[in-house]
């Protein structure tokens, strides 16, 4: 009689692990439950089909469910709710429209990803009012942009899907006015990245209403203005982005226990403290890469990566994880902002370093080369040890190369170690020495 791996969650990690584990072993059953119609979609891709980049939200879709069980023999079940993990019995308990059931398994990984994180808003529930972070809520909001061709937007929070956001709405002819608590949008990014940002973004016409907070939303049925502290601004249409929270009850209910993030705690192969179940993607934690402590990064590449390496594992060939250095970039309009390990001194002071940063800009091609562009590069390392730590760039090109900081990241890289990395020089893709290298030398001479 074959194992069966079942998973929970058909979304990045889990259709990643389920995949991995039928191309390696054809024998094992697999089976899929998730709760919703849409599987093995790229959430971020959706800010650009609202902005009307991307033709059909069915093109976001990497495999097809008819794909998954035709081509690679995934037993996936769609519209299946799994509400109960009994572990001694290594059975979960399946809603449907029709029947409940319980189904065996021999390994069972935990992928259910995350929610977006719903604050105590007065008028959350008015028609016009969205988070976005499924394929459902993204064709709500375009089917109702198109409906209704609201003149104001209200976008509530200045991380990645405020900014995304803004850019998506702003392309349609909306009037947009982003909300953000704190004193800078892009908070993890820091200052250096976050000013830039922000000057971009009143030049595309985005008013900034920085440190201000939202108290709610008014109208009858449909919203018709944003309130805040002392005052009630006129708003068609609402996007709520400020963050999301991992789906981890579900796991917690079974005695699975959570990390100090909130998250699904896991060893470096993503087993839970249950050696049968494991947990991948934006519900669980991993391990960072600078601190060696569990963090919770819900990123793409980290749910697809460990989803793979379970799949893996599951069929006999044991898998690291990997680590993450929250290696993350973000459009907006016409720049590009990346970071990547740790950017903020006082967290870096938390985590037992002495913090010296540096900020330089440069040009991303040789001075006479056409079209070049000022990048700007910080990075972070330890005093004492000369390690790096973190960088962030922004600019108009050339975002990508915070790649080149993270790998540095991960392989545990000193700031002379980087400094001296060879990369590669034309006058249309660098100067001599790199923004990364430059900003690397320049932070070796304070760092003494």
């Amino acid at each position: 009689m074959s194992d069966t791996f079942a998973v929970i969650g058909g979304d990045a990690a889990g259709m990643s692990a389920a995949s991995k584990a039928k191309r390696e072993n054809p024998d094992h059953d697999v089976i899929v439950f998730e709760k919703g119609e849409w599987v093995s979609y790229a959430a971020c891709g959706m800010p650009y089909y609202i902005k009307g980049e991307v033709d059909e939200l069915d093109d976001l879709v990497a495999v097809t469910p008819e794909e998954f069980r035709e081509k690679r023999d995934v037993d996936l079940r769609r519209d299946a709710e799994v509400v109960d993990i009994d572990r001694e019995t290594q059975t979960v308990t399946v809603e449907t429209n029709e029947e409940t059931y319980e189904q065996p398994y021999d390994d069972l990984l935990v992928a259910t990803g995350a929610s977006a994180i719903e604050p105590p808003f007065d008028g959350l529930g008015l028609e016009g009012v969205f988070t976005i972070h499924d394929m459902d809520e993204a064709d709500a909001i375009e089917d109702y942009v198109t409906e209704h061709d609201p003149g104001t937007a209200a976008i509530v929070g200045g991380g990645y899907v405020g900014i995304e956001m803004a850019e998506a709405l702003s392309a349609r002819g909306v009037d947009v006015h982003l909300y953000e608590m704190l004193p800078h949008v892009l908070q993890p990014f820091g200052e250096a990245v976050a000013e830039i940002v922000e000057d971009h973004l009143r030049e595309q016409g985005v008013d900034l209403h920085l440190e201000t907070a939202v108290s709610g939303f008014g109208g009858d049925k449909r919203i018709d203005g944003v309130e805040l502290e002392d005052e009630t601004v006129s708003a068609d249409v609402a996007i709520v982005g400020v963050g999301v929270t991992p789906n981890a009850d579900l796991a917690e209910s079974a005695g699975i226990e959570l990390g100090s993030t909130g998250a699904i705690a896991t060893d470096e192969y993503g087993r839970t403290n249950d050696e049968r179940i494991y947990a991948a993607g934006d519900c669980a934690e991993a391990t960072n890469v600078v601190t060696g402590e569990p963090d919770h990064v819900p990123l793409a590449l980290t749910a697809n990566r460990a989803g793979r390496a379970i799949g893996q594992t599951v069929t006999g060939a044991p898998t690291a994880t990997g680590g993450t250095a929250g290696t993350a970039i973000v459009k907006a309009f016409e720049l590009g902002a990346a970071r990547t390990g740790i950017v903020n001194e006082d967290q870096a002071r938390q985590a037992g370093f002495d913090p010296v940063s540096i900020t330089i800009s440069a040009s991303t091609r040789a001075h006479y080369y056409p079209d070049g562009a000022e990048l700007t590069v910080t990075l972070m390392a330890d005093h004492e040890s000369g390690r790096l730590l973190g960088g962030t760039v922004v600019g108009r090109e050339g975002a990508k190369r915070i790649d080149t900081v993270a790998m540095a990241l991960t392989a545990g890289m000193t700031v002379t170690e980087l400094q001296n990395a060879d990369l590669a020089y034309a006058p249309p893709f660098s100067p001599v020495w790199d923004p990364i290298l430059t900003a690397a030398k320049v932070l070796n001479g304070k760092l003494g």
